[in-house]
């Protein structure tokens, strides 16, 4: 399986709910066997075979040859980054498609599946050519495999952060069949999915940060010595920036099966860890053009989809007014201060940006922020903003080979990842409702055609408070190739009309949703048969009473409710204590490349350099000596 069940559930009967078919497991084992097979033949061939002018070989040379790196840094980096982009698009155009049509009927009946496994399997072979292309010791923070093979630190966390996402692959068919389809972005699996890769990005981050200090070049700022250095960074940090938005993927398309909370916290801890690490390692302009790299890329993304492919388009963040709120701080407070500025600027990101979203998604975004996310979401945002920056702050600290003492940076990073684990847990405590009923007053919609019905009318609560100071009232639809969500009107007491008829025939799915505090509730207002679960259909009724249940119970159909709790509890904590190791050693990286890969004593930034003739330039890039005559990025 893959990001096919990441968003809603089909419910068209004639398609599997469960663990892929047998046949197309072995299929898709045998492809990734012949892949890998290839993968590690180039590189036995590069390693057992020095002198041989071999394929591998030459593009290693090309890519060392046109970027002025080495070329265990620039072919990974450049595979890595068109695969990444490859399985962004795939990810998007994947969601959109199972909003639109629902269930596959197998994960190879997808095209969008195909862009994903490539793009993730080519980032986990641009850590491997990471690990084979190095000739001689690539600087002092190089691992030792054996007595005379040194491999970059960026290596081993890019191949092992493309093969914590290869690993949800088989990880997540044994999920849907133990518990059925979990069907949200947020299944444990799926976050080893696109989590995996996103943070891909903190890996070859630091694979450039070892290469240019191999190579000596020096340019700490995007005005500096050569401009391709400070836009190599810009796309690793905008990079970064678009892998953490990956999380607000359920409220970009607005169909969230979590409190609305959530998305002005997960906004500002992108921007403060991304924003803040970017400013730092690039210099000033650095948080401006991430923000602009994000949007612009970003921004293609959704239309490709949207657009050509004709799918869902989904929304996405501005994050300028952050950028420019991150720049300003480190004005007065320079970079050098790396944890001021994070504290700082995450702070700004979740005040002064916040206030900026706000504006924002009430434009683009199907749901909207209103009253009934205060006075929580300032202080969440707030708090996760700043653990953002704190972070960002060793991240860019680090990668410019200035981190602070171990004695501040360790308690640092350990209390912002608490402070995330805590607004976590806080975002996901929720209730179930108690006893709240929605009776529906319907007629069909004089626009209908035959065999289309679409319904329209009026929903009263009871109580009637149930609706007051909600994030959100509204009746979703989706499936049958479009998604609708329909923000209801209050036109009295506890009394709901829709703005817009609700489809109830066929394959669609409209349920009306409710979250309030803590409390996110459903109720059917047409749901079809699924043979394939089984669940019998709920028709749309002209005048009705229905209780409300908790939402996933409706948004996740397939999820079965037959397995021991003490089985989902222990597959839960297996992938925890997964990402843990994972992002543990990504925090290991860091400290290590930064603690090592720097030469002591130099000065870290480079001085004002007389104008170079394109020959000294030339020299600059193929004559540099190691990590000893240049010591930082």
């Amino acid at each position: 399986m893959s990001l096919a069940h990441v968003v809603l559930a089909a419910s068209s009967s004639s398609n599997p709910a469960g663990g892929a078919a047998i046949g197309q497991i072995v299929l898709a084992t045998a492809i990734a066997s012949v892949a890998t097979a290839v993968l590690m033949l180039g590189i036995m061939g590069y390693r057992n075979h020095p002198g041989r002018d071999g394929r591998l070989r030459r593009m290693a040379a090309f890519s060392e040859k046109v970027s002025g790196l080495p070329s265990w840094c620039a072919l990974p980096l450049g595979v890595g980054g068109g695969s990444l982009l490859i399985a962004l698009l795939g990810m998007y155009w994947d969601i959109s498609l199972h909003i639109d049509q629902g269930r596959d009927p197998g994960p190879l009946a997808n095209p969008a599946h195909y862009l994903i496994l490539v793009g993730l399997y080519g980032v986990f072979a641009s850590g491997c050519l990471a690990l084979a292309l190095p000739e001689e010791k690539p600087g002092p923070a190089a691992i030792k495999i054996t007595r005379d093979w040194y491999v970059p630190v960026g290596g081993v966390l890019t191949a092992a952060c493309g093969g914590f996402a290869l690993l949800g692959f088989p990880l997540d068919d044994m999920w849907h069949r133990l518990f059925g389809q979990d069907v949200t972005l947020w299944g444990p699996t799926h976050l080893m999915l696109f989590g995996g890769a996103g943070l891909t990005l903190i890996g070859q981050a630091i694979l450039l940060a070892e290469g240019l200090a191999f190579r000596g070049i020096r340019s700490d700022s995007i005005h500096g010595t050569w401009w391709m250095t400070a836009a190599r960074r810009v796309g690793l940090m905008g990079g970064l920036l678009i892998g953490l938005s990956t999380f607000q993927g359920e409220f970009d398309f607005g169909v969230p099966q979590f409190r609305m909370v959530f998305q002005p916290m997960l906004i500002a801890l992108a921007a403060g860890l991304a924003l803040t690490a970017a400013r730092i390692w690039i210099g000033k302009g650095g948080a401006l053009a991430t923000a602009l790299m994000f949007f612009v890329v970003r921004g293609a993304i959704d239309l490709i989809v949207g657009v050509p492919m004709g799918e869902i388009m989904p929304a996405m963040p501005l994050y300028l007014v952050e950028a420019l709120c991150v720049e300003a701080i480190a004005l007065a407070v320079t970079r050098d201060r790396p944890i001021a500025l994070g504290a700082l600027g995450g702070l700004a990101c979740g005040t002064i940006g916040f206030a900026s979203e706000w504006a924002w998604v009430n434009e683009v975004f199907r749901l909207k922020w209103n009253g009934g996310i205060m006075p929580e979401a300032i202080f969440c945002a707030a708090l996760a903003g700043v653990a953002g920056g704190l972070l960002g702050g060793l991240l860019g600290s680090g990668l410019r080979f200035r981190l602070p003492k171990q004695n501040i940076a360790r308690p640092v990073a350990i209390g912002a990842f608490a402070l995330i684990a805590g607004l976590t847990a806080y975002g996901l405590s929720t209730t179930a409702p108690n006893g709240q009923k929605a009776t529906f007053a319907l007629h069909t919609a004089p626009n209908s055609k035959p065999g289309e019905r679409y319904v329209t009318g009026t929903v009263t609560l009871d109580p009637k408070s149930t609706g007051n100071g909600a994030s959100w009232v509204s009746v979703t639809s989706w499936q049958s190739g479009k998604l609708k969500v329909d923000r209801l009107k209050k036109v009295g007491d506890g009394v709901y009309a829709f703005r817009s008829p609700a489809p109830a025939y066929g394959d669609w799915k409209s349920m009306l949703r409710v979250q309030n505090g803590r409390t996110i509730m459903g109720v059917p207002v047409y749901m079809p048969e699924d043979k394939a679960i089984p669940v019998a259909g709920v028709p749309a009724l002209d005048h009705v009473t229905r209780a409300f249940v908790t939402d996933h119970k409706l948004m996740q159909r397939e999820r079965r409710d037959d397995i021991p709790g003490w089985l989902w509890t222990a597959a839960c904590l297996l992938i925890l204590i997964l990402a843990i190791v994972f992002i543990t050693a990504l925090s290991w990286g860091v400290a290590r490349v930064s603690r090592q890969g720097g030469a002591p004593g130099a000065p870290t930034e480079p001085p004002a350099a007389p104008a170079r003739t394109k020959t000294d330039r030339r020299d600059r890039f193929t004559t540099g000596s190691p990590v000893a005559s240049a010591p930082g990025a």
